[in-house]
C-alpha cells in the first residue's frame, strides 16, 4: 500500500514570540515493512535554514530557529510511504516470557544488549508493583511471550476507555491507570510500563493511522490521526508491534514515524520559546491511500 501523508501543526500565539527553537520528528522513518519515498517539511514563517540528522534511535530529526518576531507558526510535513504488510508471527510458538526476561537480564547477544535499554525506567514510564500485578494476569508461568503480550493488549483495550478530554500530554501513567480513560499515548505508556514492570523490553512507537469513513460517507480532510502504539522485543522475531488503543496487531494501515523509550523521545513538534504567552494549537493529519 502506498500512502500520501500530510501532517500540519499550527500555533497561534497570544503575544508575539521573539525567538524560538524547534525540534521536529514528523518524517516517517524507513523500517523493514515501510519505505519513505519522499519527504518534505515546510515552515511559516520560513526559517533561514534547517538542520536534519538521525537521532540515537534512528529517527529523522529536523531542527530550526526563528529569530524574528512572529505571532503564529505553521509546520507542514508531507511524505509518500510504501507500506508492505508483514505476516503475523505465530504467537503461540514464541519463547516463554520468563526465558525472554532472563535473556534480557543477561544480555549476552548483540540484539539483547540493544533491546535491554528498553527494560529500564524512562521519564514518563516507570516500573510499578501494581502494574506488574496487572500484567501477570496475562503472563502466566511458561506462557509464550507474544501470546501473553497480545492478551495484555486485549485487556487494556477492554479495561480502559478512549477519551480525548480525560488526560493531557503530561498525564502520568499512574493517573491514567486510576481514571481508566485517556488517549492513545496513555494506552501505549501503560502497556510499556506493565511490560517493563515484569522485566521485558518495550518501546514507544509514534506514527499515523489510516481511518476509514462509514459506508457512503466522504473522507474528511484532516480526520486521520497521529497515533501511538507499542513494540515488544522477542528473540528470533525481533520487535513485534501491538496497538492497545485498537486491540490489534498493526498492519499496513499503521505508518511508523519514530520510536523511543516513551513520548519524550518522539514528540512530533518540540519548541523552546521566548514570549508568546498562551497559544492555540491546531493539528491536522491526512493519510491518503494512493493504491
Amino acid at each position: 500500500m502506498i500512502y500520501s501523508v500530510r501532517h500540519e501543526t499550527r500555533y497561534e500565539y497570544e503575544d508575539p514570540v521573539s525567538v524560538s527553537h524547534h525540534i521536529l520528528r514528523i518524517s516517517p522513518r524507513d523500517t523493514p515493512s515501510q519505505t519513505c519515498r519522499f519527504r518534505r517539511i515546510s515552515v511559516s514563517p520560513r526559517p533561514p535554514r534547517f538542520e536534519t540528522h538521525t537521532d540515537y534511535f534512528g529517527n529523522t530529526v529536523t531542527l530550526f530557529t526563528l529569530a524574528e518576531p512572529h505571532a503564529s507558526l505553521t509546520v507542514e510535513a508531507t511524505s509518500e510511504i510504501e507500506v508492505i504488510a508483514q505476516p503475523e508471527p505465530d504467537f503461540a510458538s514464541s519463547m516463554p516470557w520468563e526465558r525472554v526476561r532472563d535473556a534480557l537480564a543477561r544480555a549476552s547477544s548483540e540484539d539483547a544488549v540493544d533491546a535491554a535499554q528498553f527494560v529500564f525506567d524512562s521519564k514518563r514510564v516507570r516500573a510499578r508493583r501494581n502494574l506488574a500485578e496487572y500484567a501477570r494476569e496475562s503472563f502466566a508461568h511458561g506462557r509464550p511471550l507474544l501470546d501473553s503480550a497480545f492478551d495484555l493488549t486485549r485487556r487494556i483495550f477492554q479495561d480502559f476507555r478512549f477519551d480525548s478530554k480525560a488526560t493531557e500530554v503530561s498525564t502520568p501513567v499512574e493517573t491514567f491507570f486510576e481514571k481508566r480513560r485517556g488517549v492513545c499515548q496513555d494506552f501505549a505508556h501503560l502497556q510499556i510500563a506493565c511490560l517493563r514492570s515484569i522485566g521485558l523490553a518495550a518501546r514507544y512507537v509514534s506514527g499515523y493511522l489510516r481511518t476509514i469513513p462509514p459506508p457512503g460517507r466522504p473522507r474528511l480532510a484532516g480526520a486521520d490521526a497521529s497515533h501511538a502504539w507499542v513494540s515488544v522485543w522477542c528473540p528470533r522475531t525481533a520487535w513485534v508491534d501491538f496497538d492497545p488503543t485498537n486491540n490489534c496487531v498493526p498492519g499496513d494501515g499503521h505508518i511508523t514515524a519514530a520510536w523511543g523509550r516513551d513520548y519524550n523521545d518522539v514528540s512530533p513538534v518540540y519548541g523552546v520559546l521566548q514570549g508568546g504567552a498562551r497559544h492555540n494549537l491546531h493539528v491536522g493529519v491526512d493519510v491518503i491511500p494512493e493504491q
